[in-house]
């Protein structure tokens, strides 16, 4: 039977249970959003003990050398022995600046941090409340405009979108983990033509990554495709095409499944894709947003001539529930 230990106490494992399901099965309080091994909010550090490689393999060599791991995808073997503790180390005090809806179900969060956080436009970080409640978001801001910007979409029952929407105020003390992601803009081919496309909050980074290339000094063609069920759906519409005035390269073009009008496409985002970009041959691309959506999204333009080298995908997966201790209520 593994054994993990963790503030002091022993707490085994049950066969082919990870880290995280076991201490949160005993009742420890371990962040956490995804449970998949994307979001990084379950990250914890090894001060003893062998990780399996599955575990550190999408973390930064900087993160791996310090023995930090993914809680969530850490499965140890049968007699394995593990002494661990959380990553505090790694996170930023914060205070909520500001809290604005874009939308009706987008809330605009501006976090100052206590100290300087080295990230790209289009990254992501863990955002962490005061009680452990962890949930993961892109970030729309330049590292330049000083506070950290989150797109939170409302979700029916959310613990953080929730909170974030009806209890938190201005001045609340918060935590950022991070930065994670690979998914923002890289200098040094500046004729290439770029799609950004995603629907919903998949806004955020797109938002963040266009201005990136278009500050950078990029001078091939940006096409930003948003895609929304409806026009209620869409959000930054005036600053997006306040950005399209400012650079002459700079192409926004909305699009809702249904309430379609003049200046908003009507259609799937693919289609509308497709009649601006019909040949995306040496294009580079960033895809965000929902599972099904970004994968769909990937595979048309891959046949449609876009390498996969040049393809880059931020997949937002859904928060699982916080599970409840043995015995708890």
């Amino acid at each position: 039977m593994a054994t993990v230990k963790h503030a002091s106490r022993w707490y085994p494992l049950e066969p082919e249970e990870s880290v995280l399901d076991g201490l949160l099965r005993q009742g420890v309080a371990v962040p956490h959003a995804c449970r998949a091994g994307a979001c990084q909010s379950c990250l914890m550090r090894a001060t003893s003990g062998d990780v399996p490689e599955a575990a550190r393999v999408s973390l930064k060599d900087t993160l791996r050398a310090q023995g930090y791991f993914l809680a969530c995808m850490c499965r140890p073997s049968a007699d394995a022995v593990l002494e661990v503790s959380g990553a505090d180390a790694l996170r930023v005090p914060a205070r909520i600046a500001s809290l604005d809806l874009l939308s009706p179900s987008v809330l605009r969060v501006r976090l100052s941090t206590d100290a300087p956080l080295d990230y790209r436009a289009g990254q992501y970080v863990s955002l962490l409340r005061a009680d452990g409640l962890a949930r993961s978001y892109s970030l729309a801001s330049l590292p330049r405009e000083g506070l950290l910007e989150l797109h939170v979409r409302l979700v029916a029952g959310g613990e953080m979108s929730g909170w974030l929407a009806r209890e938190a105020r201005v001045g609340d003390a918060v935590s950022v983990q991070g930065p994670a992601g690979s998914c923002f803009y890289v200098e040094g081919r500046p004729e290439q033509s770029l799609i950004l496309a995603g629907a919903g909050t998949g806004l955020a980074p797109l938002y963040g990554i266009a201005r990136d290339a278009l500050e950078a000094g990029h001078q091939g063609p940006l096409w930003l495709f948003h895609g929304a069920r409806t026009p209620e759906g869409l959000y930054l519409t005036r600053e997006l095409r306040e950005l399209a005035e400012q650079y002459a390269g700079f192409h926004y073009r909305p699009s809702v499944l249904t309430g379609g009008s003049r200046d908003v496409s009507e259609g799937a985002l693919d289609a509308v894709i497709r009649a601006e970009c019909p040949k995306p041959v040496g294009f580079r691309a960033w895809l965000c947003g929902d599972a099904d959506l970004v994968l769909s999204l990937r595979k048309k333009l891959f046949l449609s001539g876009l390498s996969l080298k040049d393809l880059h995908a931020d997949v937002f997966l859904p928060s699982t529930p916080r599970v409840e201790a043995v015995g708890a209520r």
